[in-house]
């Protein structure tokens, strides 16, 4: 059967109208073969749903963080807010839900993580996740001048900035101040291994677990470190905010909460 253009375009305009869903094209074949398109779009892990109302308390906007993930792992993700009409709705201003206090790696993209789209996320990047004075600042702007009712931290698995800080030793250029801001989560992931093993004397420890429980530590420290500003802290006295650490595994993609 032959689909022509106008037709084809017909039968994507009315599965996306009103969804704020960017939909990349389909191969014709996908629709020949359903007589429903929403379910060659659901086949190719897109769901035609509305998109969830912007969370505006702390406990809404992680609950739809975790749901933005669980929708990123599962395949099922909506895609919202990444349409050229998002463009004009936040051109003049911007209200993001989440900041997120995330590692330079290239293969941890807090948007694609958690299944947001423009202008849903306020991202600082920075090798380590480290909270230096400026990543610091950029938190506190989102929380004071933004109102964001969350910040995240996300370490994730095998960083290189940690595994640096594990292996010690003179860096070159910049990086050394870099790694001085994680050398402390070393000491915090030792005593917990230590810890551990006093409590579990037979548990037999996997090459790379030092390296998980430092990236863990890292998250922990730098949360306590957003903490320690006053702008962040008096939001989370007054209810306003909370601060959470999380940890993305890359082969998964699943991100864990993690409870102090």
């Amino acid at each position: 059967m032959t689909v022509s253009r106008r037709d084809f375009l017909k039968g994507l305009s009315g599965v996306s109208a009103g969804t704020g869903l960017a939909i990349a094209p389909l191969p014709i074949a996908s629709f020949s073969q359903s007589a429903n398109p929403a379910e060659a779009l659901s086949a190719n892990g897109l769901i035609p749903e509305a998109v969830a109302p912007v969370p505006t308390t702390p406990d809404d906007a992680l609950a739809e963080l975790i749901a933005g993930n669980r929708r990123f792992v599962t395949r099922r993700r909506l895609l919202p807010h990444q349409d050229t009409s998002r463009l004009t709705e936040v051109a003049e201003t911007q209200a993001p839900f989440a900041a997120i206090l995330s590692c330079a790696d290239s293969r941890v993209v807090p948007e694609i993580v958690f299944d947001q789209g423009i202008g849903d996320l306020f991202v600082v990047r920075v090798a380590g996740n480290v909270a230096a004075l400026e990543d610091v600042a950029s938190e506190e702007y989102a929380v004071s001048l933004l109102h964001t009712p969350l910040v995240m931290v996300l370490g994730h698995a095998g960083c290189g900035a940690v595994t640096a800080a594990l292996l010690g030793g003179k860096l070159p250029g910049a990086l050394d101040s870099l790694i001085h801001e994680i050398q402390p989560a070393i000491a915090l992931a030792d005593a917990e291994l230590a810890q551990l093993k006093r409590n579990q004397p037979n548990k037999v420890l996997k090459p790379g677990d030092r390296l998980t429980y430092a990236v863990k530590a890292n998250v922990r420290l730098q949360t306590q470190r957003l903490l320690q500003s006053p702008i962040v802290s008096q939001a989370v006295d007054a209810g306003r905010l909370k601060v959470v650490g999380a940890y993305y595994d890359l082969a998964t993609g699943v991100v864990s909460i993690l409870v102090d």
